[in-house]
């Protein structure tokens, strides 16, 4: 969504008198209801759009009513993609798409996505899941898959993200979940996915599945029939279901549950990543008839 073009073609009216061209979810209407703009200045604004003609943004810029951010989240609103204002949630700041959707970080993850939707995700059971595995540590994975996640949750799909890291597990950390229990209670027969799966607040299409207690067995677990039952399960529930994994390099895990996803993309981060590596991880992937659909350049 480019916020610059969808300002041109929008006139608000937050009051009874505004003229003919504004709706209930108008710009000016969403400020008044979040608190950003009260009546009297809103009246300013269109006396000013009135008299010379201006669109809503430009007059209430002009008068220093509001400012380019408070359009932003208006229209965020209004096209129904959500976002989140720092200090209103408790997911990290790492999580930029959730906070900066129209920001440079942010447009490259809504690339990523569109790419992944033309490449892997479609209607069936068998294209819902894709695993983001990474050689080694601090190449980026978890802040990649989280940023994703949210990402595909504002394109309006239904999305779960797993974190399939029982070892060392961090999506809690980022989306301020507690992870008392979670995926491994369901892959030992403790629990259920329904009673583990967190609505995120202020996000409406995206859930989490935290990793819960860290097994003595993890690569056990993830290599028994439930992991590939429970995703086929999440498949008829989300359109999008993303899995955070070890570092490949430290256990087979990442391997596992790439195998049991169908599909994974490959992370590396730009001057630390060592090619050998990567090319040795995806070659053990796609031998095991997995679908690598291709590799994510982190340099943030």
């Amino acid at each position: 969504m480019n916020p610059a073009l969808e300002r041109d073609n929008v006139i608000p009216a937050p009051s009874g008198n505004s003229g003919s061209h504004g709706n209930a979810r108008s710009i000016g209407t969403i400020l008044i209801h979040a608190g950003r703009l009260t009546l009297e200045n809103a009246e300013l604004i269109l006396q000013l759009q009135r008299e010379k003609g201006l669109r809503f943004g430009d007059a209430a810029t002009q008068l220093g009513l509001l400012t380019p951010e408070d359009i932003e989240f208006a229209l965020a609103r209004q096209f129904d993609y959500p976002y989140l204002m720092p200090g209103e949630s408790s997911i990290s700041a790492q999580v930029v798409t959730a906070y900066a959707p129209f920001g440079p970080k942010a447009l490259a993850f809504s690339a990523l996505r569109s790419q992944l939707m033309l490449r892997w995700f479609d209607e069936t059971v068998s294209g819902k899941a894709l695993a983001i595995i990474s050689a080694e540590r601090g190449e980026g994975r978890s802040f990649v898959v989280a940023n994703l996640a949210v990402s595909f949750a504002q394109l309006g799909q239904k999305t779960l993200l797993v974190d399939a890291d029982l070892r060392n597990p961090g999506q809690h950390a980022l989306f301020g979940l507690e992870n008392r229990s979670g995926l491994s209670a369901i892959l030992s027969g403790r629990s259920k996915y329904q009673a583990e799966v967190s609505r995120i607040p202020g996000l409406p299409d995206l859930s989490v599945l935290c990793a819960g207690v860290q097994p003595p067995n993890p690569l056990e677990l993830l290599s028994r029939p439930p992991l590939p039952h429970l995703l086929r399960e999440l498949a008829e529930e989300f359109d999008v279901v993303l899995l955070d994994t070890p570092c490949a390099s430290e256990s087979a895990d990442a391997q596992t549950v790439a195998v049991r996803a169908g599909a994974a993309v490959i992370v590396v981060r730009k001057n630390a990543s060592r090619l050998w590596q990567v090319r040795g991880m995806s070659e053990t992937v796609a031998h095991a008839s997995t679908n690598v659909i291709g590799s994510v350049l982190n340099d943030f």
